[in-house]
């Protein structure tokens, strides 16, 4: 299923290489959640300590519009009977598309982090590995239910506002785990507490990308 798996998440890749309006959608929505709040907050000394979570709320809401595009591709051209057709478990399917979901909100906090630093006047007094891998995990809880509620919505009208009202109460928990872990970095963690809400986003990341991967061929073939 390895294999496999690498042959889908190779399709998404290049699909959004050749289009890469998703990328640069997700980037600027982001972004902007990042400016307005940067600009409605009256003293700037408080910006060090809601930096973390600004960057995850404006994650959170930019992964909707990333997600719910996920499949226009196979809907525009009739492709997802195709993906029924192919001789392929549909868990390396999900496991295709999760990934490369992953690997564009990954791409994209990356890209927001260094601007994050500039506008917000925040001074990274943790461990910057750490950061990358708070992010990196905080991307994989995004994408893993994203990705099966993608699909479940992807062909429902109103789909961009019946995905985040799925997804939304699914993910908070580990949004959260990310903020605190975020802050605690940025801020400096004496105490020794992002590698607990680290710990935590794990375990979601765990238990979502095995659950989800196992009722994705059953949500695909209905």
């Amino acid at each position: 299923m390895i294999g496999q798996t690498w042959q889908v998440l190779r399709k998404e890749l290049l699909i959004e290489w050749r289009d890469r309006s998703r990328v640069s959608g997700v980037f600027f929505f982001g972004l902007a959640i990042l400016l307005m709040v940067a600009f409605a907050t009256p003293q700037s000394t408080v910006l060090p300590k809601i930096a973390g979570g600004t960057l995850w709320l404006g994650l959170m809401l930019a992964s909707t519009r990333s997600l719910d595009q996920s499949y226009a591709v196979e809907h525009r051209h009739g492709a997802m009977e195709g993906l029924l057709l192919w001789p392929v478990d549909p868990a390396a399917i999900y496991y295709g598309k999760a990934l490369a979901n992953t690997i564009i909100l990954t791409l994209v906090a990356t890209v927001l982090l260094p601007l994050l630093i500039a506008v917000y006047g925040v001074e990274v007094k943790g461990d910057p590995l750490m950061l990358l891998a708070v992010v990196g995990l905080g991307c994989a809880a995004l994408a893993a239910p994203g990705t099966l509620y993608g699909l479940i919505t992807s062909q429902a009208r109103g789909s961009s506002v019946l995905l985040p009202l799925l997804m939304f109460p699914l993910v908070v928990p580990a949004i959260l785990a990310a903020s605190n872990a975020t802050t605690k970095i940025i801020e400096g963690d004496p105490m020794q507490q992002a590698p607990a809400w680290l710990g935590v986003i794990f375990a979601f990341d765990c238990i979502h990308w095995s659950i989800m991967g196992i009722v994705y061929g059953r949500i695909l073939e209905d």
